[in-house]
């Protein structure tokens, strides 16, 4: 099931590595920093913002 991120959530959550932007995977249910190389999981509409808990993407 695919939920949408309210997009001002979106402007002002950050990625907690590099305090860098994130961009919405809907169809991954993930929100992304390339530049840490880091996926961040969205369960059940909430995004997972612990570095433990992201998917390391590979390059």
């Amino acid at each position: 099931m695919n939920i949408d991120i309210d997009p001002k959530l979106l402007e002002i959550l950050v990625c907690p590595l590099t305090k860098g932007l994130l961009t919405y995977d809907r169809a991954a249910q993930e929100l992304v920093s390339e530049r840490a190389k880091l996926a961040f999981p969205i369960r059940n509409g909430i995004p997972i913002m612990l570095i433990e808990e992201a998917r390391v993407i590979e390059a």
